[in-house]
């Protein structure tokens, strides 16, 4: 399996995977040109995917499914409330495919299972792949460390994980209070701590590395949060990091 972020962050959001030939797309906050640009310089194109498919409808996820699919022509997926919630945005679609939250797609050889969650978007999901027993979590927009989110991470081989702020940071930072409460509620996101204490249980044992992702601007530092993630795991545990700015390297499993 490969893959690698288009880009990550409340700015917009995009990752690829392939496995067995088929080329997926997650989210597509970004605009199709920086989309197929950064592809284009991993030797990928947006021509081939096979499908795009969409965690939740807030815009940093979903703005340019409909640019992305009347360019690139390919099948969204979505829950229906979450296509409901986004088609004006969207524009015309022709080809939008539902599923539920917590069903399993199947894309030849290679499943992916939903799992909801409880940031406050309508009907938000993240994403595990699944390829010969191999297993890579995309996940971001999780509101709070819930239990299902727990006992997925003890099956994963690798894993996107929201590492979204820094709770100093957000306390200090420019943010009205409303939002500041939005951001560290149980609907929000995970901050770098929260974020630690998911992964550290499985280091050592099935996890084989973390890309964190959805990084805060206002709120957070790349370098901080590699740190503390580093600092957490130990040297030999490989931490990369999803960028707001550009695409992230390659990465296998």
């Amino acid at each position: 399996m490969l893959t690698f972020s288009l880009q990550s962050g409340s700015n917009g959001n995009a990752i690829y995977v392939e496995a067995d030939r088929v080329k997926l797309l997650f989210d597509a906050g970004i605009s199709g040109r920086q989309a197929e640009l950064r592809a284009n310089r991993h030797g990928r194109t947006l021509r081939q995917v096979d499908a795009l498919l969409i965690s939740h409808d807030h815009s940093d996820h979903a703005r340019c499914a409909g640019i992305y699919q009347r360019r690139y022509r390919f099948p969204i997926y979505a829950t229906e409330p979450t296509f409901q919630a986004s088609r004006r945005e969207w524009g015309p679609v022709h080809d939008v495919r539902h599923f539920q939250a917590g069903q399993t797609l199947e894309f030849g050889k290679v499943r992916v299972h939903t799992l909801p969650t409880p940031h406050d978007a309508v009907d938000g999901v993240v994403f595990v792949v699944e390829y010969r027993r191999r297993r890579l979590g995309i996940l971001t927009d999780l509101g709070h460390p819930f239990a299902a989110l727990a006992q997925t991470m003890s099956t994963l081989d690798a894993a996107y994980l929201e590492s979204n702020y820094d709770p100093q940071m957000l306390a200090a930072g420019p943010y009205p209070e409303y939002l500041k409460l939005r951001i560290a509620g149980d609907s929000g996101h995970l901050s770098n701590h929260e974020g630690i204490e998911l992964v550290r249980p499985h280091v050592g044992n099935r996890l084989k590395w973390l890309a964190i992702a959805h990084l805060s601007e206002q709120n957070n530092e790349p370098e901080l949060a590699l740190s503390l993630h580093r600092a957490s795991y130990g040297a030999d545990f490989p931490v990369h990091l999803a960028s707001r700015y550009h695409e992230s390297a390659v990465l296998t499993l």
